[in-house]
């Protein structure tokens, strides 16, 4: 599975937030690991660098072999938390996804 990390212009790619990201989209998929192919990381700070409620966001697009990809979206105070929440809902929606396909 390749995982693949875009930042805005806002926010630092540096090499901990990288692995950071990677250690948790590795540990919300290695049920999928052999359909999922590919999953892509947005992270945005959606105020420029000033303080707010909810302003960094992490959007996760999942592609699954044969089949549309997969998104999911979670805003947070901080990225570790957006990261998270947007891990622990894409993977609900591959589960279900997957679930749906293997009933048919």
């Amino acid at each position: 599975m390749h995982i693949e990390v875009n930042t805005d212009h806002n926010i630092e790619a540096s090499e901990g937030l990288t692995k950071h990201v990677e250690e948790v989209v590795q540990k919300a998929m290695s049920h999928f690991a052999g359909q999922v192919t590919r999953v892509e990381v947005h992270l945005k700070d959606e105020n420029a660098g000033k303080s707010g409620a909810a302003d960094k966001r992490c959007v996760m697009e999942a592609r699954i072999s044969n089949h549309q990809p997969l998104a999911a979206t979670h805003d947070a105070d901080n990225l570790h938390v957006a990261i998270d929440g947007a891990a622990n809902k894409i993977k609900k929606a591959v589960e279900s996804t997957l679930g749906k396909i293997n009933r048919k």
